[in-house]
């Protein structure tokens, strides 16, 4: 299954209770998980739950959900009677009419224009029935966006396997050059000694202690032997079902560490030319690795 890129998309219906509900997923690359929720007002209380389904099943990368609902959504809405202020303004209406000695009746019609006898309060959508709808259709958009990213996990899966032989390839080259190298620099280093001797008097055993450790310096079986079980391990995390794109990031640091080293201490242009390949291959493996959660 592993690994999982962090680019995909799903989309995802249920019906429930006369409403239908249509969630889109859009994951794109991210450090973290970054997530952004549009949801209808009416039910923007269940965005927190939104999130926290999204995290049970997303690591990594930047998640852009879009909700939609068709139906009714809209919050009740109840009507209330101020019954006292009401009666107060009955009473005044009727001191006016009293005072005054105006003919006729006071009718409902007179009332219903008073300013806030009748009043509008919205009650609540109950967010629990709301979420019985939703869930479903998140579910399934969140299946369908795994399934999406599960493919492209396995293309990069086999890109970076290929490009992870072809670095092992540049090792092993260097791996079996570096023998040679190291006796031509022995040669070298005696050569140079041999003529210094002949020109000032100076112990010759020194001399050749200092040599072989100048030549033991451009020895580099150490960075050899880390990089084959970096390689080793980064072909590993690749098999594991969890994620493991920020280990197989760090673990491209360390390559580029070894071959850095590597390069410093063997001073020879073929070599030099190897350590410029393997740093490109390097870069490409991480341009890759950047899209694995």
């Amino acid at each position: 299954m592993r690994p999982r890129s962090m680019t995909g998309f799903g989309r995802g219906e249920a019906s429930h209770d006369k409403r239908t509900w249509t969630v889109e997923i859009k994951t794109v690359n991210h450090r973290f998980l970054d997530q952004r929720i549009v949801l209808p007002r009416s039910v923007s209380g269940l965005e927190e739950r939104v999130k926290k389904m999204i995290a049970t099943r997303l690591d990594r990368g930047r998640v852009e959900v879009n909700i939609v609902v068709r139906g009714d959504v809209s919050a009740d809405v109840r009507l209330q009677v101020n019954m006292d202020l009401a009666r107060r303004y009955h009473r005044c209406l009727q001191e006016i009419k009293t005072s005054l000695d105006l003919a006729g009746e006071i009718t409902i019609r007179d009332m219903l224009g008073l300013r806030e006898l009748i009043s509008q309060q919205e009650e609540g959508l109950d967010l629990k029935r709301e979420w019985t709808g939703l869930e479903p259709a998140l579910a399934r958009a969140l299946d369908a966006c795994d399934w999406m990213r599960e493919q492209e996990g396995q293309s990069l899966k086999q890109d970076l396997l290929q490009r992870l032989q072809v670095f092992a390839g540049l090792v092993e080259i260097i791996e079996k050059s570096v023998p040679d190298i190291v006796q031509g620099r022995r040669r070298e280093l005696k050569a140079r000694i041999e003529k210094l001797l002949d020109e000032v008097d100076l112990d010759p055993a020194r001399l050749a202690q200092e040599a072989a450790f100048m030549a033991d310096k451009a020895d580099v079986t150490e960075e050899i032997v880390r990089l084959h079980s970096h390689i080793d391990q980064f072909a590993d995390f690749l098999d594991r079902d969890e994620p493991v794109g920020r280990r197989l990031d760090f673990l491209l640091q360390e390559f580029l560490r070894e071959v850095n080293t590597l390069a410093s201490k063997i001073s020879n242009g073929a070599i030099a030319h190897l350590g410029v390949e393997m740093k490109n291959e390097i870069e490409k493996l991480r341009e890759q690795v950047q899209n694995i959660e």
